[in-house]
């Protein structure tokens, strides 16, 4: 793995732990690499409930509750979907937080609106609390899902700030 990914990783499982929190993903683009990242570290039970990995837009509709208008209006790689991709995913899990991803890898699928390398983002929250970014990522196909979990992460960490203690 990855050493900054797996830093990531680490530094979010302190702090989840640190708050008594847990973790849920909503992964698209990245196929669960979230997951996998987190669940390298040992002890992530801890502080790590779920992902889902919904790659079809009827995954994100059955599995997280993303309605298909809404995926129909925006697009899969939305920051609308995303949101509702990360809501979804608290409301079916255990966890305090979630964060969800949708994007065009490539190396095709890219649009003039859209090109390869966009991903949409969201972190969601207690209380309601979510937000989302949209991010464009150059590279290969790997090169664009490795810097999305990166972001990914980094995202959900600043949205957990400091260490408390």
């Amino acid at each position: 793995m990855n050493n900054i990914l797996e830093s990531l990783a680490a530094e979010l499982g302190a702090r989840l732990l640190e708050r008594g929190e847990v973790l849920a993903t909503a992964e698209s683009c990245t196929g669960g690499w979230v997951s996998q990242v987190l669940t390298a570290i040992a002890g992530s039970s801890n502080w790590f409930d779920c992902g889902f990995v919904t790659y079809s837009n009827t995954a994100k509709a059955d599995m997280l509750g993303v309605s298909k208008k809404t995926i129909v209006r925006h697009g899969a790689v939305s920051e609308p979907v995303v949101i509702e991709m990360a809501t979804g995913a608290l409301q079916r899990s255990r966890a305090q937080w979630a964060l969800a991803i949708s994007g065009v890898a490539g190396p095709a699928g890219g649009t003039p609106e859209k090109p390869v390398g966009t991903v949409c983002f969201a972190w969601a929250g207690p209380e309601g609390m979510a937000v989302s970014e949209t991010c464009h990522f150059a590279g290969d196909r790997e090169q664009v899902r490795r810097a999305a979990v990166e972001h990914a992460l980094r995202g959900l960490l600043g949205c957990l700030g400091p260490m408390l203690a």
